[in-house]
């Protein structure tokens, strides 16, 4: 029998209308965490909820379906849109399974762990940060019946309450991570063909929820090391197209360029997208990485307002901005330009910097991606606005940042319904805002909703009645080119 039921949760799942659409993304962090269990002589039963075929992949005896007959230990891995569906998800597992070991894993948990152990008693053990060394040494003491408090990282409840034990150290050294156990999927099943260059970033922006999970610091696998996987995807199961989704592949130019010199040397016919930041990122640059084959850069610019930048701790100005995307539309076929709107301290002066600045943009040919505020509680803004009591959440049923799309709701044009079916999830949602804070809005009156018309008013979000959507937010499945501006990039090979 399989010493654990490792289960990825992690989807891009959503209705629009009466249409389904699902992306299917190769579940890196299941796979890294696979690899080092299976390395450490345990037996894995892997399984990637994404690949479940029903239409209704909410419904708990679909959920139930799919995991029947799982191992002693099972480990569910989400994201924090998901969050909510995972601890129902986990409650109907320890209903039917009352002697399992429920772990929860991935990043949906972070700065929330003492709530969830303390309200929700279907969760037995929570993992905290990198899992590469942290899963094996916990599912050794897990099976062997030895105590919890000698493995760092994790959160758990025993006879005196709940219990953090101490933070792991990060792995300093990534390329002596092994690869994902991709030998567990079927490479062709999936759309999108992640890599991980890097393990997280020091810039400590506060609406960031990102940079928090890596306790702000930056490890960079070697370029040799990058290549040698592309080569084996590529080898193995045609992959020709990679998205690097890490935010700091551009950790410095000598890396950078390191990486183009190590890729051009390995004549591989492929494409690849990554992630960029403004203050890095030079003329010199960027052509090495489009004559290696990058089709796509993309930036988080997040604001057109120097004083919001500064607020937000951005580390670069809008004049550095505006110096910089022109030149990277004029080498790139497609240049993404990421905003985050509804900051508490966003003055329509400052917005109207920001829709000056998209709009400029989306003329010059860059895809604008704008995406409401989402208040995850490990970020900076929620600690000063919401933990201190200077702002108060408000939930709006009919509008949701993008991050925390589900697949529960149903998107209608620019607005969403929730379905009577799926009343429960958000009910446990409104009931626990403090674990959930991602699906709440600052003062959605005077903040959200004027900054909503006007961007629709732009173009940049469709009216309630339009049917088919052009923008979107960062985190949607559904992302169109705009017709009138952004310009049409060639054919890329494989999936996207």
């Amino acid at each position: 029998m399989p010493d654990i039921t490792l289960v990825n949760l992690n989807m891009l799942f959503m209705r629009y209308g009466e249409d389904v659409e699902r992306e299917l993304h190769v579940p890196l962090g299941c796979l890294y965490l696979t690899r080092s269990l299976e390395n450490a002589g345990f037996e894995v039963d892997f399984r990637d909820y994404q690949l479940c075929p029903s239409d209704d992949v909410f419904d708990m005896d679909v959920f139930l379906g799919f995991l029947a007959d799982p191992a002693p230990v099972i480990g569910l891995s989400c994201m924090a849109n998901l969050l909510p569906f995972t601890l129902i998800a986990a409650e109907a597992l320890r209903e039917r399974f009352p002697d399992r070991t429920i772990v929860l894993g991935g990043v949906g948990s972070k700065a929330v762990e003492d709530s969830i152990l303390s309200r929700f008693p279907q969760i037995d053990v929570i993992c905290r940060g990198e899992g590469e060394i942290t899963g094996p040494e916990l599912l050794a003491a897990l099976k062997n019946g030895s105590p919890l408090s000698s493995v760092a990282g994790v959160s758990y409840r025993d006879s005196s309450g709940v219990r953090h034990n101490r933070d792991r150290p990060r792995i300093r050294d990534i390329d002596s991570i092994d690869f994902p156990a991709f030998h567990r999927i079927d490479l062709s099943k999936y759309a999108g063909y992640g890599m991980m260059t890097s393990r997280g970033c020091p810039y400590p922006c506060t609406f960031c929820s990102v940079a928090p999970v890596w306790n702000l610091e930056s490890y960079s696998r070697s370029p040799a090391n990058i290549v040698e996987e592309m080569k084996l995807l590529n080898r193995e199961a045609g992959v020709r197209l990679f998205l690097f989704q890490d935010e700091f592949f551009i950790s410095g130019k000598q890396q950078v360029m390191d990486f183009c010199r190590e890729l051009d040397s390995a004549q591989l016919d492929i494409r690849w997208k990554a992630f960029g930041r403004v203050n890095l990122v030079d003329s010199e640059m960027m052509r090495a990485m489009a004559d290696s084959g990058c089709v796509e850069l993309r930036f988080g610019i997040e604001s057109g307002s120097d004083r919001i930048l500064a607020l937000i701790r951005k580390g670069f100005s809008a004049a550095e901005v505006l110096d910089l995307i022109p030149k990277a539309v004029d080498i790139f076929p497609r240049v993404d330009a990421f905003y985050i709107w509804g900051f508490p301290f966003e003055t329509v002066e400052d917005f109207h910097h920001t829709l000056f600045q998209m709009v400029s943009f989306r003329m010059m040919g860059a895809r604008i991606l704008p995406s409401l505020l989402s208040l995850l509680p490990q970020t900076e803004i929620y600690r000063e606005y919401v933990e201190t009591g200077k702002a108060n959440l408000e939930f709006c049923p009919y509008l949701l940042p993008e991050f925390v799309f589900t697949g529960h709701e149903i998107v209608h044009g620019g607005e969403i319904e929730i379905p009577a079916h799926h009343r429960r999830y958000f009910d446990l949602i409104t009931s626990n805002p403090d674990v959930f804070p991602g699906f709440f809005h600052f003062d959605l009156e005077n903040n959200v909703l004027p900054k909503l018309r006007l961007l629709r008013k732009f173009g940049f979000y469709p009216d309630p009645e339009t049917v088919e959507t052009e923008s979107c937010g960062a985190h949607s499945p559904r992302i169109r080119p705009q017709e009138l501006a952004t310009r049409s990039a060639p054919p890329e090979a494989g999936p996207q």
